[in-house]
């Protein structure tokens, strides 16, 4: 069951997401203030999902500004009344880790080796002058999820028995507007159609094999169970982000405030990833990218998720999610 939300209306003129009323088929829809437009209907070719949208993103785009602008439709929805699910419906989900300067330098020190001889000022200092050379030599590290991992942007998120140290990680996610492969870095902006808010969330316990610690990590095992991907509320053109290197990322625990960083944090942009991810794979229309999450997980503060537990995450201009953590019950 989802946790009662007021869904947030964004100050852009537009922006994309799934939606549903009560015994109907969620449909792809077009948000300008507090009002829903079904695209199913709306629509000359009658899309049946955000990602069939996608597929002709470019055909499409003015038809949607020219939707945007006609308030008067009779297809229109109020927001308020509708269940918002997870915008789009990827093939593949890009997940980059160890992207964020500050959270690499954390998540270093928290693993140091008890016996490591330098100050904690020393070591620290060394790991961020990595991080530095890392960002103007090194390549992005990438890895693949699944997209049965994703769930809506008010869904309660189910934390398994197994799972021994939940974290939350809440990320700025890039969403692929056409084929991308052997993309140059001065061209994969032009392959975004938007962006959304991504919770990546993981269980630490997991991440390193610890009955083959020569293999390293476990992505599958650690980021995977069914609802641990919140996403949305919505997909935001990427027109009307200004620059995704700075944007605002924001996450709250029972309204703490455990991470709050800029994407400028970030050692590698959204075009070097997207460059880098399809040297190897060919991206598709409506897959995800997701960049990365900043400083502040509940690993370095001692403070892991559980019962009850309620998240909300924010990045400037795409609105917010809010989700309850909610333990599995076993027989």
């Amino acid at each position: 069951m989802a946790i009662a939300v007021q869904p947030s209306v964004l100050p852009v003129p537009f922006a994309l997401g799934t939606f549903s009323t009560p015994g109907q088929a969620a449909f792809p829809g077009l948000v300008a203030g507090d009002q829903v437009l079904d695209l199913s209907r709306a629509l000359v070719s009658a899309p049946h999902s955000v990602r069939a949208l996608l597929e002709r993103w470019e055909e499409e785009l003015p038809a949607l500004a020219a939707l945007a602008r006609d308030g008067a439709h009779q297809d229109r929805q109020a927001l308020s009344g509708l269940r918002v699910h997870a915008p789009v419906e990827p093939r593949q989900v890009f997940q980059s880790g160890a992207n964020y300067r500050q959270h690499v330098i954390d998540l270093e020190m928290a693993h140091r080796p008890p016996d490591d001889p330098r100050a904690e000022e020393e070591a620290r200092a060394a790991v961020a002058d990595l991080m530095d050379r890392r960002a103007a030599e090194d390549l992005p590290y990438v890895f693949t999820g699944l997209p049965s991992a994703i769930t809506g942007p008010y869904d309660d998120v189910v934390l398994p028995a197994w799972c021994e140290k939940p974290d939350w990680e809440l990320e700025l996610a890039a969403v692929i507007s056409r084929p991308a492969h052997r993309v140059p870095v001065e061209e994969a902006l032009s392959y975004v159609a938007g962006y959304t808010i991504a919770n990546d969330l993981t269980d630490r316990a997991t991440v390193f094999r610890r009955d083959m610690p020569a293999i390293g990590t476990d992505w599958l095992r650690s980021k995977n169970a069914p609802g641990f991907t919140p996403l949305g509320p919505y997909l935001v053109p990427a027109a009307f982000v200004t620059d995704s290197s700075d944007l605002r990322v924001t996450l709250k625990l029972n309204g703490e405030t455990m991470q709050d960083e800029s994407t400028k944090d970030m050692l590698f942009g959204v075009a070097r990833l997207i460059s880098y991810a399809s040297r190897t794979a060919r991206l598709l229309p409506g897959d995800l990218l997701l960049t990365g999450s900043p400083a502040g997980n509940g690993i370095h503060r001692g403070r892991l998720l559980r019962d009850g537990d309620v998240m909300e995450g924010t990045i400037t201009g795409l609105g917010a999610q809010r989700t309850r953590c909610v333990a599995e019950h076993t027989s």
